[in-house]
C-alpha cells in the first residue's frame, strides 16, 4: 500500500525579538552529539599514519637493509624448501585476501549478497551510486526480482547501491546568500542534517521512542510547531500524525533488520521570495523490517520526505538563533498500511495477502523509488498500490 499525505506548513512571527543576536549557536547537547558522530565518521574514513616501527622498516628497505627477524637470521635460513614454498604461496594468495578482508570489514555494504550463499546463487556486484546532485530524470531501472532475506534485506531493491544511513546525507558547500552569512548557512545545513538523521535514522526513533534529538533542534519560538508535534506523539490521529516528520515503527510488531537504512536524496539552499534563505531537502529512506514473532519474512517500507527550513534574521523575526524554523514538511510512504493513525508506520508482508485487512486501495499504482516526480499533494490522503518494494 502507498499512503500519500498533505504537506504541513508553518509560519514564524515577524515580531522582532527583544534581544536579537547575530551569533547563531547550536544547543550544547545537540552540537556535542553531532560532533561525536562527525568525529567517528572522520576516524572511520581517515587514513592512518604509519607507526614508528612501520616507518623504520620502510627506511631500511629503501636503504637495501632487512630488519632483524624479518626473513633473516638462522630461523629463516634453516627452513626447508617445502616450508619456503608454502610461505611463498601464502605471500601470493594471503596478501590480496587480507586486503579484501580489510576492505569488507570497513565497508560491509560492499558485499553484494550473502557471502555464505549456496552454490549456484549468483550475487550481482554492486557499484555505489554517486551522491544525487539534481532531480533524476526517470525512476530507477528495473531490478531482477529477488526475495529479501535476513542476510540480504535489500535484495531485489534499487536501494541496494544507495548509501548507508547518514553517509547519504551530503551537505552542499555553504556560501553567503544576500544578508545571510556563510557561517549562518553552514550552521543551518549542519542542523538540518542533525534533524534528518535524528528523525529518520536514529535507532531509538525507528524503534518507536520519542524523537528527542530531532525535537531539540526545532525552534520553540515558532508558533504551534512543537505544540502540534508533541500532541501528535501523545495522541496521534489522522490530522496529527507524527510519521509525517518521524520514521517510527511499532516495537511490539516489527523491528529493523540489521543496522542499515538505505538513503538517497539531496539538500539545496537558495534565496526565497521573502528575501530569506530556504534550505530544501528531498530524501528517500528504505527500511527493511521483520516481525517480532520469530518470523524470518522481510518486508521493506520506503519513506520519501520533503522538508523546507528557513534561515531567518533574528533582527527581523522572533526566533532562537541556532535552532531550525520549519517552513513545511511532507511525506509519501511506500508499503505502509493505509488509514492507521496510531503514530507508527506498518509494513505489509507478502504473507498478509492471504488474509487482507484494512481498506482496499483506491488510488493509482506508484513506484516508491521514483524520485523524478514531485512529491504528491492533494486535499485528501490517498491509498494506492506500490509497483515494487
Amino acid at each position: 500500500m502507498n499512503t500519500l499525505s498533505n504537506a504541513y506548513n508553518y509560519q514564524v512571527s515577524d515580531k522582532p525579538s527583544e534581544e536579537p543576536s547575530s551569533t547563531p549557536e547550536i544547543p550544547d547537547d545537540v552540537w556535542d552529539k553531532f560532533a561525536r558522530d562527525t568525529e567517528r565518521d572522520i576516524r572511520a574514513s581517515a587514513q592512518k599514519e604509519p607507526s614508528a616501527r612501520a616507518r623504520q622498516v620502510t627506511e631500511r628497505l629503501k636503504k637495501g637493509e632487512q630488519p632483524e627477524g624479518w626473513r633473516t637470521g638462522p630461523a629463516w635460513q634453516e627452513m626447508n624448501g617445502r616450508a619456503r614454498r608454502r610461505r611463498r604461496l601464502w605471500a601470493v594468495l594471503g596478501v590480496p585476501l587480507a586486503i579484501a578482508v580489510a576492505v569488507v570489514a570497513m565497508r560491509p555494504s560492499l558485499l553484494p549478497g550473502d557471502p555464505f550463499a549456496k552454490a549456484g546463487h549468483a550475487a550481482a556486484s554492486v557499484s555505489p551510486l554517486p551522491p544525487e546532485t539534481a532531480a533524476p530524470t526517470a525512476a530507477p531501472s528495473a531490478v531482477d526480482p529477488q526475495t529479501p532475506t535476513l542476510d540480504r534485506p535489500f535484495a531485489g531493491s534499487p536501494a541496494l547501491n544507495w548509501a548507508d544511513g547518514a553517509a547519504g546525507i551530503v551537505l552542499p558547500k555553504a556560501k553567503a546568500v544576500g544578508s545571510i552569512s556563510r557561517d549562518r548557512v553552514e550552521l543551518a545545513l549542519q542542523e538540518t542534517k542533525i534533524l534528518l538523521v535524528a528523525a529518520n535514522l536514529d535507532p531509538k526513533t525507528i524503534g518507536g521512542a520519542r524523537p528527542s534529538a530531532a525535537l531539540a533542534v526545532l525552534d520553540p519560538k515558532q508558533p504551534k510547531l512543537l505544540d502540534d508535534l508533541n500532541a501528535s506523539l501523545a495522541a496521534p490521529s489522522r490530522t496529527q500524525d507524527p510519521t509525517m516528520l518521524f520514521s517510527r515503527f511499532a516495537p511490539k510488531d516489527v523491528r529493523l533488520v540489521g543496522k542499515v537504512v538505505k538513503t538517497r536524496g539531496r539538500i539545496t539552499f537558495a534565496k526565497d521570495a521573502r528575501g530569506d534563505v530556504t534550505v530544501h531537502t528531498d530524501y528517500t529512506f528504505v527500511y527493511p523490517l521483520v516481525r517480532t514473532d520469530g518470523s524470518t519474512e522481510v518486508a521493506r517500507t520506503i519513506v520519501r520526505r520533503v522538508i523546507d527550513v528557513r534561515i531567518l534574521d533574528p533582527a527581523r523575526y522572533q526566533v532562537t538563533p541556532g535552532l531550525l524554523s520549519l517552513s513545511s514538511y511532507n511525506a509519501e510512504f511506500g508499503n505502509s498500511a493505509c488509514d492507521v493513525y496510531d503514530g507508527y508506520l506498518h509494513p505489509e508482508f507478502h504473507s498478509d495477502a492471504a488474509s487482507p485487512t484494512g481498506p482496499s486501495p483506491s488510488g493509482p499504482t506508484t513506484d516508491p523509488y521514483d524520485r523524478s516526480k514531485s512529491i504528491g499533494q492533494g486535499d485528501n490522503a490517498t491509498c494506492g498500490t506500490v509497483s515494487r518494494t
